[in-house]
């Protein structure tokens, strides 16, 4: 439950506030980039001077949404006030704040979240960042623009993959339709958002389709450098893959490793009802939601394939349903 003094805090700081810098996590997901653009166009719209800037940009099959080509890697000059959105810690920002600079304002919604702000608006029972900016924004007197609603929209749609996921509540359902009222369009971005893929994103989910694994209630597979040029895609996540293997029957856990540059591995989990998987996501410097976390490993696919998957099969084996 969040205080109503945090919730004070969070608008005043915001009404006070005359430059702002909005930043997220590194490998943005459509939450990510729904709550900078969001929270972004709707103080613009509100007269403020704002700076968007994630550190890997946009991926392709979200520049769709208006205001994305504002988005910078890099922020310019001094600003009056920080805003973290959908970040657990500052190390799931990436070199964009130079660590002198703590953010004023955290609104995020992870079980893992660190408090790192000097205002932490921490919401672990919201589906998504841009459930809460929906809900709050108007509380704290702002109008949401119509480019705002859509992006918004795309959070709420990628983080409950389509309002399915077991946290969406009656209130996810209402914001969604609120945003509608405004003139934003579920059908068409929920098209964009879960739909629509690119033949390179198909081609590097063949490469890992080609290797998936089952064994003792888990389902993984690994997706390698070679095989992301292989298949001409230019992101560094799995293209959503993880999500084809958290359907898979009879498997209460699915994991996905992403080789990185410079001997680091992308581990992504995804667990079933009654599992807290972000336990051993935390464990390994990781974090996220009991059902979805992450984490980011040294190590080779190899080394860190072995590793997780032992941790993983220990907690199968220590959760009673």
């Amino acid at each position: 439950m969040l205080k109503n003094e945090t919730l004070l805090e969070v608008g005043e700081a915001l009404t006070a506030a005359r430059s702002v810098l909005i930043v997220s996590h590194v490998r943005p997901d459509g939450d990510a980039i729904g709550s900078t653009l969001g929270l972004g166009l709707t103080l613009q719209a509100a007269g403020k001077q704002v700076q968007m800037v994630l550190k890997d940009g946009v991926p392709l099959n979200f520049k769709h949404l208006s205001g994305t080509e504002e988005i910078k890697r890099k922020p310019v000059g001094e600003v009056d006030c920080v805003i973290a959105v959908d970040s657990s810690d500052m190390a799931r920002i990436g070199e964009v704040l130079d660590g002198s600079r703590i953010p004023d304002l955290n609104i995020d919604h992870h079980t893992t979240n660190t408090k790192f702000a000097k205002i932490n608006l921490v919401d672990t029972q919201a589906v998504a960042v841009a459930e809460m900016l929906a809900e709050h924004l108007p509380r704290w007197g702002y109008t949401i623009p119509v480019s705002a609603g859509a992006a918004l929209m795309i959070g709420l749609i990628t983080d409950t993959i389509g309002f399915r996921t077991r946290n969406v509540t009656s209130k996810s359902l209402r914001l969604a339709a609120d945003l509608m009222d405004l003139g934003v369009s579920l059908p068409d971005l929920y098209e964009q958002a879960l739909v629509l893929r690119s033949f390179e994103s198909l081609q590097f989910w063949g490469s890992g389709l080609s290797k998936i694994q089952r064994n003792d209630r888990m389902v993984w597979t690994r997706l390698s450098m070679e095989d992301r040029r292989a298949a001409g895609y230019s992101g560094r996540d799995d293209a959503d893959l993880i999500n084809i293997l958290s359907s898979v029957r009879d498997c209460d856990v699915a994991l996905i490793f992403v080789e990185q540059p410079d001997c680091k591995v992308k581990v992504s989990w995804r667990a079933r009802n009654g599992y807290d998987i972000s336990k051993v996501a935390l464990a390994m410097g990781g974090g996220g939601h009991p059902a979805a976390s992450g984490a980011e490993l040294f190590g080779t696919l190899e080394e860190v394939e072995a590793m997780v998957l032992d941790a993983t099969h220990t907690l199968l084996n220590q959760t009673v349903k």
